[in-house]
């Protein structure tokens, strides 16, 4: 029984004979991609605030220390992303922020914003008037604050984690795998493109792996509506001393995630957590976001590579490396894909998977609106 589950009214329904098939899948049982792609993005940390506090976690402060970013320090950044060539501005916080830090509260307030949600929506609007396309990554939402932000983002996302009840996630205000499981599938029931991915060595066993992969994949069939699996290690840092998970444990729990998704759904090893050379032939086909202009504010002791050696890792897999949007081809209308996209994959339908605002500042004449296309015709410059 996935815990919170039914608390949450998500029916997911762990199926014995896929997870024993997963358990006995081995990287040599997995086919290595054909290419590699990355999208290259700016780092926006709306607030370290949040109402959890898992115990492998650097990215939230205490309350009195956590501040908002304004609008003016958001416009500063998501320009000079743009100015660098980037396309997407990936929006953070802490879940539920403004229910647990007053200051948090006070401040949206005094700009005019009763949640966090709300100010998220002004964000993103700064960042596509700056020319770039907003990914959201709040945490759990319910269906009327994602429904706040959806029209404005191109994709969202959210890590699943696990759908364990593990230690790690304890304490008074623990995270609820059922809350995440129902974060992921309203973003099917509105149609957004949405992004998940698996946390690994938090406390969770081989079982515990296979059953998150699977509930993943059951809400993707329900609403077709997951571009990509992140399989992230957990990894040392200031609150975390229970150690990483070796490499072949990476290996084996990637290619099983290969194994249990559908072909049209990626799976993502981030290049700055992961030894990514020594996992790349279990499946892996992206290399996510990666910035030329920001931190990665939730594993800051781990920069992120140059595209050089984006470059490096895909010639030692001896593919090809493109460059994607933050959100996949596949989900933009007809008229704005490339010729090798499958036109009922899903089918297109501009009004349901992204607004007819984004799908617009793809297809506009300005700047940004050729740098998105020169990456969907696979012409962007170096």
């Amino acid at each position: 029984m996935i815990p919170g589950a039914d608390e949450y009214d998500v029916t997911v329904e762990p199926d014995t004979e896929e997870i024993e098939r997963l358990l006995a899948v081995t990287p040599g049982d997995v086919t290595a991609a054909a290419e590699l792609t990355f999208a290259r993005n700016v780092f926006v940390p709306l607030t370290t605030a949040c109402r959890y506090t898992c115990t492998y976690c650097t990215y939230y402060d205490p309350p009195g220390q956590a501040e908002l970013m304004s609008p003016e320090d958001v416009r500063e950044v998501v320009q000079r992303g743009a100015d660098a060539g980037c396309t997407e501005a990936l929006f953070t916080f802490g879940d539920d922020p403004d229910d647990r830090y007053t200051a948090v509260h006070e401040q949206l307030a005094e700009w005019g914003h009763d949640s966090i949600h709300t100010y998220l929506r002004e964000v993103c609007e700064i960042a596509l008037e700056e020319g770039l396309l907003p990914h959201a990554n709040p945490g759990d939402q319910t269906r009327e604050q994602m429904a706040t932000v959806a029209d404005v983002n191109a994709s969202m996302g959210v890590m699943l984690e696990t759908t364990a009840d593990v230690q790690a996630h304890g304490g008074p205000r623990a995270k609820n795998p059922g809350q995440r499981l129902h974060t992921i599938r309203t973003a099917g029931e509105l149609g957004v493109p949405f992004t998940t991915g698996i946390l690994v060595g938090i406390g969770e066993d081989w079982e515990d792996r296979a059953e998150s992969l699977l509930a993943i994949r059951e809400l993707h069939d329900r609403y077709d509506h997951v571009q990509e699996v992140i399989v992230q290690p957990v990894r040392e840092n200031e609150r975390w001393t229970g150690g990483s998970p070796g490499v072949e444990t990476l290996r084996r729990t990637v290619a099983m995630a290969r194994a249990a998704l559908p072909e049209e759904v990626s799976v993502q090893v981030p290049p700055n957590l992961a030894p990514v050379r020594e996992v790349i032939a279990c499946g892996v086909d992206d290399l996510g976001g990666v910035s030329p202009v920001t931190d990665d504010h939730i594993n800051p002791d781990y920069e992120w590579p140059a595209l050089r050696e984006l470059e490096a890792i895909a010639e030692y897999a001896g593919v090809p490396l493109s460059e994607r949007l933050p959100v996949y081809e596949r989900f933009l209308p007809a008229r704005l894909r490339s010729a090798g996209v499958d036109p009922a994959d899903p089918p297109a339908e501009a009004d349901r998977w992204i607004s007819a605002r984004v799908a617009d500042a793809i297809d506009a004449s300005d700047d940004a609106g050729r740098r998105y296309r020169a990456v969907l015709s696979d012409e962007a410059a170096d």
